[in-house]
């Protein structure tokens, strides 16, 4: 049986920590709003771009000069992953939830025989998948020391993969993030950026509009493809951004009503050893009395 003196500091313990989390959720809160209205934002543009693609990659259907970003190498012998993740915890599942995805999809492409490679772009994926695939994860981009995130950020990331693609390191790249639902759903989400995936909605939506192209098809395309890895790149961080906001903020809360439950229970455990002990005393003043 703790001491009253051990009880009360647990409970001044347990209230600094409510403190805390209560002032996490709504630094968190406030936050949430502005990168909730920047990731729907950015999402017609990336939508639109990869209609546009949709449109003018059927001109290339089955032509052997197909751009290598639209057509693949051909072989699908290397995989490159790249996980996007928060630089910082304490926000639920989300950190953990996408690095589950990739780490499930890594195991499957090995098991059918493939090399792996993982690019992390955030410091709490690679700290996770780092205990289980250490020797394939090429590199980790951190941007722990930027407060706000921009397309120069996500341009650089996206530069960095088409020179590995360009180098022949590796044959599809696969992006791994968050899309942001609302607060308290997050969908962890796969897309292939290289070669680019046209899904059969965004086929079938550029069937029906018809576009003029000045200058020609492939220089446009020579500008589009390493621009739309970029723009899905941009995209995935800021619905990250959303998601770690709207995830913290449910933890948060979890949390501060979980130290109010804790904080309650031990004010009854406290008020009852001190009735006890002050029973007690009382009992032991009688006896003493009586005994006189």
């Amino acid at each position: 049986m703790p001491s009253l003196k051990d009880l009360r500091n647990r409970i001044a313990s347990v209230k600094a920590t409510q403190k805390i989390t209560k002032a996490m959720q709504m630094v968190a809160a406030a936050k949430l709003r502005r990168a909730q209205l920047a990731a729907e934002s950015a999402r017609p543009f990336a939508e639109r771009m990869t209609g546009v693609l949709a449109n003018l990659a059927g001109a290339f259907d089955g032509r052997p000069d197909a751009p290598a970003l639209l057509a693949g190498t051909g072989r699908d012998d290397v995989r490159l992953l790249v996980v996007c993740t928060a630089e910082r915890g304490l926000c639920g599942a989300f950190n953990s939830s996408i690095a589950r995805l990739a780490r499930d999809t890594a195991n499957r492409l090995i098991g059918e025989g493939k090399t792996v490679k993982i690019l992390c772009v955030g410091r709490k994926g690679a700290d996770v998948l780092r205990r289980t695939f250490a020797d394939k994860i090429v590199e980790v981009i951190e941007f722990k020391a930027v407060k706000q995130l921009g397309y120069d950020h996500a341009d650089g990331v996206g530069k960095k993969i088409l020179a590995m693609y360009e180098a022949g390191e590796f044959d599809v790249a696969t992006l791994f993030y968050s899309r942001f639902k609302s607060v308290i759903q997050q969908i962890p989400t796969a897309q292939q950026i290289i070669p680019a995936e046209i899904s059969a909605e965004a086929k079938q939506a550029a069937a029906g509009a018809t576009y003029e192209c000045e200058p020609s098809e492939e220089e446009i395309l020579a500008d589009l493809l390493p621009r739309n890895v970029s723009t899905q790149i941009f995209r995935a961080l800021l619905e990250n951004a959303a998601s770690e906001q709207g995830s913290r903020m449910s933890a948060m809360d979890n949390a501060t009503r979980n130290a109010g439950e804790m904080i309650k229970k031990l004010t009854t455990t406290y008020n009852r050893s001190r009735q006890a002990m002050i029973t007690k005393e009382l009992i032991e003043i009688i006896s003493g009395a009586e005994a006189v």
